[in-house]
């Protein structure tokens, strides 16, 4: 945005799922991931890696995606989670929750679901398994 080199543009990527491509099932993976086809599955990056998942206009997910950083165009049904930086750009469609450090969303992106934001040092399934430990610690009666 104003002038400035996008930190993605020269993004490496290893693993590239073509147009016309279904993948049925889980995707693990750590480097670059472009995505053409369609997931009908999870999309993880490795613990710890510092990978990126590129999502064109022609690509489709249907499961969640874990992954710390990421260039969205296409469509995801289900949750996103980006530990480091989420791009939306303008063909995105997400209908999921979508768990952020930093984002930017263009003019035209939609989300059907919350924006949640997560600092850097928070991780989303932590917080997650935390929020639901405590809905049923406040629904079960304390024993003494």
């Amino acid at each position: 945005m104003f002038g400035k080199k996008k930190a993605f543009s020269s993004a490496r990527i290893d693993t590239l799922v073509g147009q016309g491509t279904v993948i049925n099932g889980d995707l693990i993976f750590s480097g670059g991931l472009h995505v053409d086809g369609k997931i009908n599955g999870n999309v993880i990056a490795e613990e710890g890696s510092s990978a990126i998942l590129i999502l064109s206009e022609y690509g489709r997910i249907e499961g969640e995606v874990k992954v710390p950083n990421m260039v969205l165009n296409g469509e995801i049904v289900g949750d996103v989670y980006g530990s480091t930086r989420v791009e939306l750009a303008p063909r995105s469609r997400i209908k999921g929750s979508v768990y952020y450090n930093l984002l930017e969303m263009a003019i035209g992106a939609e989300v059907n679901g919350g924006l949640v934001h997560q600092p850097l040092d928070a991780k989303p399934q932590r917080a997650l398994e935390d929020h639901s430990s405590r809905r049923e610690e406040s629904a079960s009666p304390v024993a003494e």
